[in-house]
């Protein structure tokens, strides 16, 4: 169980494929506190820390997550957003997060608000998942704010320190982004489909 507000980040140091299975290789400032088999959520897909050398540690994508996330889109030099488990006598600061992304979705537009940022992006309404006007969403594991909320698209705010500690820095149009919707939000459109 995650809450979306993002620790820290990470590079990617090395990608070797497996048979069906990725292995990345990270660098971060908490290398040194994670352990083998702790849950870690990179762009807000849960990944188990599987082996730990120095500043670096890999994690493991099996097919699954790589076909719903765009974990296996990231290239050597990349940035990760990366959130470790949350402690359950600490405050919830973002919202509950799983760690399970829903879909993928496309980054359409950035507008810099001189001052802040309005990033746009629409997914696959498909797959049934929804947004409301000022409910949560996870985009690559950041806990956010739905502004603009439409069938197919929504957009977020995001404020400076946000945009300079996680991957939006970095993000443009064209982007392939993890979208983990409400889960509060899938209970209830799963009971009125009932």
């Amino acid at each position: 169980m995650f809450t979306g507000i993002i620790e820290t980040t990470a590079t990617v140091e090395a990608l070797n494929q497996e048979q069906t299975n990725l292995h990345l290789t990270l660098s971060s400032n908490i290398t040194s506190e994670l352990k083998i088999d702790q849950s870690v959520a990179h762009n807000g897909v849960c990944l188990t820390v599987v082996a730990i050398k120095d500043s670096s540690y890999t994690v493991t994508a099996i097919d699954e997550t790589l076909e719903k996330t765009n974990i296996g889109k990231l290239k050597v030099g990349d940035t990760v957003n990366l959130e470790r488990a949350m402690l359950m006598n600490a405050r919830l600061d973002g919202h509950i997060v799983q760690g399970h992304v829903d879909q993928t979705g496309t980054c359409t537009e950035v507008i810099n608000q001189d001052g802040s940022w309005t990033f746009t992006f629409e997914y696959d309404s498909n797959a049934n998942n929804v947004t409301i006007e000022k409910g949560s969403i996870c985009i690559n594991g950041v806990s956010l704010t739905v502004v603009n909320s439409k069938k197919n698209s929504f957009s977020v705010a995001i404020i400076p320190y946000t945009y300079e500690h996680t991957g939006f820095k970095n993000m443009k149009v064209g982007d392939t982004i993890n979208l983990e919707f409400d889960v509060i939000g899938k209970y209830v459109k799963r009971l009125m489909n009932l």
